[in-house]
């Protein structure tokens, strides 16, 4: 599949009765700080799609009023848009799990994550449903370091960067994933029930490396399905050197830990 192609939303088969059931039970979540610039049309772009998701944001106290643009637009989109406030800026990872756990609550099966300023295009969200719906997958990646996937805006050298991470993490875990660093992912409810969501340790971008090497640990089946990954337009970038640290050394901690414990989860975890 060309990435001309991932530009275009799937056309998912809507009269098969378990394609139907699952899509109806899809939860997108977004965490947001300081979105203002892009969430009320991320949100009008997810509800326009023929996918009927449904879309959570987890906001951090965005000093912008991000979670107000988000209530306002509850109106229009009543049972389908929810949103979870947190107080302060709590990081990325603790985000997207309170997501998870919101959603486990209110039995959904399948879980996406996807950043506010359009660098994950929506109309790909039914390409990663497809892949763990019909293809098989336990959770989908979608993957710019695949045959068809790409970047966009991106300078030389934060691509050096990003794919040396990419190498880096698969040299050390071992992971079956050529883009363990990607953060537009679906995952199956019975990955995230598997999962000892407590016990994941990095609230930064290496919590996306984190979950990969959890699943993968427990035996999951992950899918890659190309992308094209756009830096963001509107807004500023949430990346700093703090981040970039704790995933180069974190990613060894990880790795040796994994030697002694596992991620399987044991009871229930509550939202926080």
């Amino acid at each position: 599949m060309t990435a001309q192609k991932a530009v275009k939303e799937v056309a998912i088969d809507f009269t098969n009765p378990r394609i139907g059931d699952t899509l109806a039970k899809s939860l997108v979540i977004i965490p947001t700080y300081n979105e203002r610039e892009n969430i009320v049309r991320m949100i009008e772009t997810v509800f326009s799609l023929a996918t009927p998701f449904h879309l959570l944001v987890v906001d951090d106290g965005s000093p912008d009023g991000t979670a107000q643009l988000v209530k306002e637009q509850q109106e229009f989109f009543p049972g389908r848009l929810f949103i979870h406030e947190r107080s302060g800026k709590l990081g990325l990872g603790t985000a997207y799990i309170a997501g998870f756990k919101w959603g486990l609550e209110r039995d959904y099966d399948y879980f996406f994550e996807m950043d506010a300023d359009f660098s994950h295009n929506p109309n790909d969200l039914a390409r990663l449903l497809a892949a763990c719906v019909e293809d098989g997958g336990d959770l989908a990646v979608g993957s710019r370091y695949v045959k068809g996937g790409k970047l966009e805006n991106w300078p030389f050298d934060r691509i050096f960067l990003s794919y040396g991470a990419s190498l880096y993490v698969r040299l050390i875990t071992w992971m079956p994933v050529k883009d363990p660093t990607a953060g537009f992912i679906c995952y199956s409810r019975r990955v995230l029930e598997s999962i000892n969501l407590d016990k994941i340790s990095f609230v930064g971008y290496a919590f996306q490396i984190e979950m990969k090497f959890a699943a993968f640990t427990l035996g999951f089946k992950i899918k890659e399905v190309p992308i094209t990954f756009t830096d963001r337009i509107e807004g500023v970038s949430k990346m700093s050197k703090g981040i970039v640290k704790e995933a180069i050394l974190g990613v060894i901690q990880m790795r040796w830990q994994s030697f002694f414990s596992s991620y399987k989860s044991l009871t229930p975890s509550s939202v926080e």
